[in-house]
């Protein structure tokens, strides 16, 4: 039998709206750390993919059983953390230095959307559990792909997720374009779950919330019709996840075979909604330009092809976990109409997201 020392790494994961929390866990099959996204066509296991893949960073497949997780009952191997990296510098300042050589490029029509990341420490008046973390996001985010994820490769990671990159059960799949973000305000938040008619007033999207996802579906259908049949678009609405909203606009289609998964992902990843168009170049100028390293954010994750089942997405709202401290995640679409101030705001807002997780853990 296992100890906790000998597992190399784990998943625990709930879907949105379910109850039921799953665990993977390495279990005598080795964790794949793969080179290119495409090498995951005829793999099955819980994928965890970087921003950009690099010798340190690469996809992590956890390969093992998909059991059932209890909390309380069941045990919780060891997580792998890794050193903090040093993110005091990290602050506003810095940001809007990266905001001015993002916004140049766009103003320049060099592109038709750049998305700029950020991070920020917050460090623990004593370590947090990360199961307890982890537990505190299934209560609180319902809507939510939340996940923690834990290797030597990429250390400990906790997200909450709203974005599906893809979905399927090998007959019909799904993914989905979701740009545009708004905070709802507390009577909002208590409003929205009620029916449309009675909701009251209605979130008023700007014209760059709309512009912005529109390319993010317009990117999405072009790659779809590349690889997929019966590409369906449907409606543009509004999604919550958690204080803020979305605009969101679902494809359904088919796929000829399951074993291209990986073929496929490498062309939807990484999407407009964290990188950019031209996809290739917007990518190249953030990793160039860019003062934070992304590392696992604004990558993907979850479980591919495991028990005939795909479950992946785009790893937003997410942090790293450490003894002492957490590194929170954030980023934002740019467009040539971007202001700083908003867009800085916006990823405060995103953050807000694992913050009350840990407020809650340190009470």
């Amino acid at each position: 039998m296992e100890t906790k020392s000998q597992i190399k790494a784990f998943a625990l994961y709930r879907l949105p709206h379910s109850a039921e929390i799953r665990l993977v866990r390495e279990e005598g099959q080795p964790v794949l750390a793969l080179d290119h996204i495409s090498r995951l066509d005829g793999i099955e296991g819980f994928v965890l993919a970087p921003f950009h893949i690099t010798a340190e960073k690469p996809v992590v497949v956890i390969q093992g059983r998909n059991q059932e997780y209890v909390p309380g009952q069941t045990v919780l191997p060891e997580c792998h953390f890794g050193t903090p990296t040093e993110t005091e510098h990290e602050g506003k300042e810095s940001y809007e230095k990266d905001f001015c050589r993002f916004h140049n490029a766009l103003s320049q029509g060099r592109f038709g959307k750049l998305v700029l990341a950020r991070r920020c420490k917050v460090p623990g008046k004593e370590p947090i559990s990360p199961e307890s973390l982890f537990l505190d996001a299934c209560q609180r985010y319902p809507r939510m792909m939340i996940a923690l994820v834990s290797s030597v490769q990429s250390g400990t990671w906790l997200m909450a997720t709203p974005e599906t990159l893809l979905r399927g059960d090998g007959k019909e799949w799904h993914t989905m374009a979701l740009a545009g973000t708004m905070q709802l305000s507390a009577e909002e938040q208590m409003n929205f779950d009620l029916p449309i008619g009675n909701r009251g007033t209605q979130p008023q999207w700007s014209a760059k919330n709309r512009a912005e996802q529109q390319l993010v579906a317009d990117y999405l259908d072009s790659k779809l019709k590349l690889y997929a049949e019966k590409v369906v678009q449907q409606p543009t609405h509004t999604v919550r996840a958690g204080n803020l909203v979305h605009l969101r606009s679902d494809f359904t289609f088919t796929l000829p075979s399951t074993e291209k998964l990986g073929t496929l992902l490498e062309s939807l990843h990484p999407t407009p909604a964290v990188c950019g168009l031209p996809k290739e170049e917007a990518r190249n100028f953030i990793l160039e330009n860019e003062s934070v390293p992304r590392e696992y954010y604004s990558g993907f994750m979850g479980p591919l092809c495991m028990e005939g089942e795909t479950h992946l997405y785009v790893a937003l709202r997410c942090m790293r976990l450490f003894p002492q401290c957490h590194v929170l995640y954030a980023g934002g679409g740019l467009l040539p109409e971007s202001t700083a101030e908003n867009e800085w705001r916006e990823t405060e807002q995103k953050m807000e997201t694992m913050k009350l997780c840990i407020a809650a853990s340190q009470t």
